[in-house]
């Protein structure tokens, strides 16, 4: 089949939510200007550079309680920081419950029974037992076509790695099994691990 984005999909779902996957989950603490905390999940994540290491996630509609977004790209407005907390198969639950539309008073940490610890380098909470954590700068916010589709750039000024992640010097996703979001309400989780040599490998 063949459709255009504008005129609409057949299907009775959009096939589009199911395409680019599987997506990585950036499960985002921010802190408010009147020191208030939230924690919510977004799958349009991705690092975007390695110097200086940047990341960006993009946040789609928008909350009543919020002026034409949600309550982490709020919270970064007012303070320029934000934290990404990577998500494993372990914690799916607790970062389901934070994905719903809390008001914006709504502690998710305390909700979800999350453990909080301070940021290092910025002021903000992260997720304790997250095996990383990406502590973040803001560097722009960018708004791009549609209405209230915001997107997110960070420089990553403090890393995170839980201790059991890393193995003979390298962080090793299989001992956390990331979990990642595929479509519609479908996610998978990374067991099992290949390598590939590049060409330029070879030379």
């Amino acid at each position: 089949m063949f459709y255009v984005p504008a005129d609409g999909h057949p299907l009775p779902h959009n096939p589009f939510n199911a395409i680019v996957t599987p997506r990585p989950i950036g499960w985002i603490s921010t802190r408010g200007a009147d020191g208030s905390d939230n924690l919510a999940p977004y799958s349009f994540f991705n690092g975007v550079a390695y110097v200086p290491p940047q990341v960006m996630f993009a946040s789609t509609g928008t909350k009543d309680d919020r002026d034409g977004t949600k309550d982490s790209v709020s919270n970064i407005r007012e303070t320029g920081v934000f934290c990404v907390n990577i998500v494993e198969y372990a914690m799916k639950d607790a970062m389901n419950k934070t994905s719903g539309t809390w008001d914006a008073t709504t502690d998710e940490f305390q909700l979800a029974e999350i453990e909080k610890a301070d940021c290092d380098q910025i002021n903000c909470a992260r997720v304790a037992s997250a095996p990383a954590t990406l502590e973040c700068r803001m560097t722009q916010i960018v708004d791009i076509e549609g209405a209230s589709n915001i997107v997110v750039f960070g420089e990553v000024v403090g890393v995170h790695l839980r201790d059991d992640c890393i193995v003979e010097g390298r962080f090793d996703v299989t001992k956390y099994q990331p979990l990642s979001r595929l479509g519609y309400r479908d996610y998978t989780v990374v067991r099992e691990v290949f390598e590939l040599l590049r060409p330029d490998d070879l030379k």
